[in-house]
């Protein structure tokens, strides 16, 4: 222990001196280097005319796959001349094995555990604070997980009827004739097992999240008593180990399932993403309502003890006398880091199903060595993601001095990221899409990725400036808030809809710039255009564990202050806990941005893939749908009904939870007049149980409408095509999803903003401008902030998962769109 002691105290003194940043700088930059030596080296070895590296099978043997011919040049890689016979997926000979590079994503995704073990090692070595912090921190931790295993035995149940539901349905489903020999039950099998590892892991993710916040809240309460710096990189490094451990689960499980579907069906690598299609719907099902019982619960809680102790009791915010208190500070954890947990882990396994489906289309008539270049090409990019994010993640400390800024912290860490990330990008496309045939095409989809990177910096900096108080939309707010609630509001709503221009102009011209460029690389080949947004959607994610640090970095500051605030600490102490809290709120109305941009190009990927499913299903193309058709556009209105309907019974059921925690918190201060005084104490348990059982409640019923209405319209129109049409079920749920999409990602993006700019407005003011706290303009913004609580904890996050849920379900449960065979 005491050699232990030293080495720290040493490295302690060593970090401050210039050598140890020269050194740091010199370190990225030797794995930069070492990691392209590797790439160059991998990518001409150990045949120059493959260009395959470590895509070459793991058995070394030879490729057996014909070569492109002259028609491959002029049609696309969709065609061959008829002496190659039928795709690779339908011939009857041994398949290849896996590539090697599906290894090596495998030890990386094992070195971000160990690093996510390290990580939280280093936070929970930091001390625990006095006493009274401890006595706080033991009561939110008690009440997280009380409801999180109530919550989880739930969606268990849930669960397992969808997984029932799906294996029948892929029971009687005949199955698809380019994989000959497989049985029905070995393809429901499949699907069934995809479907539970993903609700499973999905769940532990939003476990892991809560798991350290609920430990580090206190840790960094306690070292914001030492110094702002301290609690600036306890806070970030605790949020670190969520972002980590989210991105190692979902490659880990992806790897498990092509290992695991490979014993049980014989099919190719290209084909495989499609028996995995289960995957992203049970990550998809549990998320929705992991993110909206934490939602529920945690605006109910936190509308309650705003609504009765700020403006009615006068008391400040996190004031130990709120019987509400603690509730709130629960509902940080189960819902900004429980439900985001489950949230990121949905949308990060459903766009590289995607990208995997897309890539495996397109290659499913190169040679066998690209082959795999193509499908593994997203778990690539995520094993570079948990290298440079990690890497970032070690590098951010905020300097020495007063009147430091926390969010440039925070961005400075995560240009070191975006930085490594722009290099290993087109390293990757070199690697893993390189073709003979077209030498060029791996430098068109390296600009697609860095087109998607540029994307997510360029939607954190939309964002920030719509929430930031140090901008003009934010102070916007609270100047109206001088004259009032309603002129408070009023301006909350129009920054919230101004800011849906921004982020959907980019995404649109991302979209279609990276759909352009992506068709460049095989002369004007439609797939490749889709290939190329799966590949922008890669490049977007490729730094979402640095991302998804600094957003579960919020309510780990926020639950700090409120500790700090609950346990008596000195002004000075929650000054700095509330500069933190501040920022918390701006990264996670980024994390809420980034989530619902890359989301709008995962569901136009999944859109894709599911007319790719149904062509598959019915044995005729479905390549476009026509809005002219009254059953198409009538399908259209329901999903952008669906939206606007779910999103209300969201708020209806965040109210309805809150009205009863008011009720409460005014029973306790009239039947207890000495809990003011503080001759009394607050029974906070009573609160916690109002709001758990409540948000359990509640949250059953936009979850079931959300999965059963677009199975019924699919169905329902199907009926109506008979024979005559035995597309038109699957024609009016692309409607569907069409306007969902577009409707709900603009939805979101205002109910976020809103939320944001409202809570960060009342911040301003808290800070001194407009009279500070306690002054009308105070209580003004306390409503607003009121207002909003639902929609950027509640409304807003939900609407993420939904969006993605509905492409993920009409993707697994294609089947029951399609009619029988008839005459037409």
């Amino acid at each position: 222990k005491l050699m232990l002691k030293t080495a720290d105290m040493w490295y302690r003194s060593f970090k401050n001196t210039p050598t140890f940043n020269q050194l740091r700088i010199l370190g990225v930059f030797a794995a930069v280097g070492i990691f392209a030596t590797v790439v160059l080296t991998s990518a001409n070895a150990p045949d120059p005319g493959s260009g395959r590296g470590f895509l070459r099978r793991a058995d070394g043997s030879e490729p057996g796959l014909m070569e492109v011919t002259h028609e491959l040049n002029q049609h696309g890689p969709g065609h061959h001349s008829a002496h190659h016979g039928d795709h690779q997926g339908a011939h009857h000979g041994p398949v290849a094995p896996l590539p090697a590079m599906i290894h090596m994503v495998t030890v990386v995704a094992l070195g971000g555990l160990v690093f996510a073990g390290w990580l939280a090692n280093w936070v929970l070595s930091k001390d625990e604070g006095d006493e009274k912090m401890r006595h706080v921190s033991d009561a939110i931790r008690e009440g997280a997980a009380g409801f999180l295993s109530t919550q989880y035995s739930g969606i268990f149940k849930l669960a397992s009827c969808a997984l029932v539901g799906l294996f029948v349905m892929y029971s009687f489903r005949t199955p698809p004739k380019n994989l000959p020999g497989v049985s029905s039950n070995s393809i429901a099998l499949c699907v069934a097992l995809s479907f539970a590892l993903g609700s499973t892991l999905s769940g532990l993710s939003g476990y892991a999240g809560m798991w350290v916040s609920v430990r580090s809240n206190i840790r960094v309460a306690s070292a914001a008593t030492r110094s702002f710096q301290e609690a600036t990189t306890v806070g970030l490094r605790a949020g670190a180990f969520s972002g980590v451990v989210v991105v190692a689960m979902v490659q880990l499980g992806i790897v498990a399932l092509l290992f695991g579907i490979r014993m049980l069906v014989p099919a190719p690598l290209t084909q495989m993403p499609f028996l995995m299609v289960g995957y992203g719907f049970g990550a998809s099902l549990v998320a929705l309502f992991a993110q909206l019982g934490g939602g529920i619960y945690t605006k109910a809680a936190d509308v309650g003890a705003d609504m009765v102790g700020k403006v009615e009791a006068d008391i400040p915010e996190d004031d130990p006398r709120n019987p509400a208190t603690i509730a709130d500070l629960v509902g940080d954890n189960v819902g900004d880091c429980a439900g985001r947990g489950a949230d990121l882990f949905e949308s990060i396994a459903g766009e590289i199903l995607a990208a995997m489906i897309l890539g495996g289309t397109l290659s499913q008539n190169l040679p066998v060595d690209v082959q795999g270049g193509y499908v593994l090409f997203p778990l690539a990019i995520h094993a570079m993601d948990l290298i440079v994010s990690s890497i970032g993640i070690v590098m951010t400390e905020a300097p020495p001095g007063k009147n430091v800024d926390p969010m440039e912290v925070l961005k400075s860490g995560y240009k070191i990221s975006v930085a490594l990330a722009s290099v290993g990008i087109p390293f990757l496309c070199r690697m893993l899409l390189h073709t003979p045939t077209h030498p060029s095409a791996w430098f068109y989809f390296a600009v697609c990725g860095e087109i998607g990177l540029g994307t997510a910096f360029l939607f954190i900096l939309v964002t920030q400036y719509y929430t930031d108080f140090e901008f003009p939309p934010v102070r916007g707010i609270a100047q109206a808030s001088v004259t009032g609630h309603g002129t408070n509001v009023i301006a909350g709503m129009a920054v919230g809809m101004r800011a849906t221009a921004a982020p959907a102009s980019i995404v649109c011209v991302a979209l279609l710039t990276c759909y352009k460029v992506g068709r460049m690389a095989f002369d004007g080949y439609a797939a490749a255009g889709l290939f190329g947004t799966a590949v922008a959607t890669m490049g977007m994610l490729s730094t979402v564990v640095f991302v998804l640090a600094m957003d579960v970095f919020g309510p780990i500051t926020d639950n700090a202050g409120g500790i700090v605030e609950m346990s008596d600490q000195p002004p000075h102490v929650r000054d700095i806990t509330d500069t933190l809290d501040a920022v918390g709120n701006t990264t996670k109305a980024i994390t809420k941005g980034f989530s619902v941009g890359s989301a709008s190009l995962a569901c136009f990927l999944l859109f894709s893939a599911f007319l790719d499913e149904v062509s598959e299903i019915a044995g005729q193309r479905l390549e476009s749908v026509d809005l002219a058709i009254p059953e198409v556009f009538v399908g259209g209105f329901a999903g952008a009904t669906l939206v606007f309907y779910f999103s209300g019974q969201c708020m209806t059921a965040v109210g309805s939870a809150a009205q009863e925690v008011v009720n409460n918190v005014r029973t306790q201060f009239r039947e207890h007049p000495g809990i003011m005084d503080g001759s009394e104490r607050p029974d906070h348990a009573q609160c916690v149980a109002i709001v758990t059982q409540a948000a359990l409640r509640e949250m059953v019923s936009p979850g079931l409408i959300a999965v059963c209405v677009p199975l019924t319209c699919g169905c329902v129109f199907r009926v109506l095509g008979g024979t005559h049409d035995r597309l038109l079920g699957a024609k009016a749920i692309a409607g569907f999803l069409m306007f969902a999409t577009a409707t709900g990602v603009l939805l979101a993006i205002f109910l976020n903003t809103a939320g944001g700019a409202w809570d960060n407005a009342k911040k301003y003011i808290e800070k001194g401008a407009h009279g500070g706290k306690g002054s009308s303009a105070h209580k003004a913004a306390v409503t607003g902030d009121t207002v909003g609580d639902p929609c950027k904890d509640t409304a807003g996050p939900s609407l993420h998962v939904l969006i993605k849920l509905l492409s993920t379900i009409t993707l697994v449960c294609a089947p029951l769109f399609v009619g029988e065979h008839g005459h037409h």
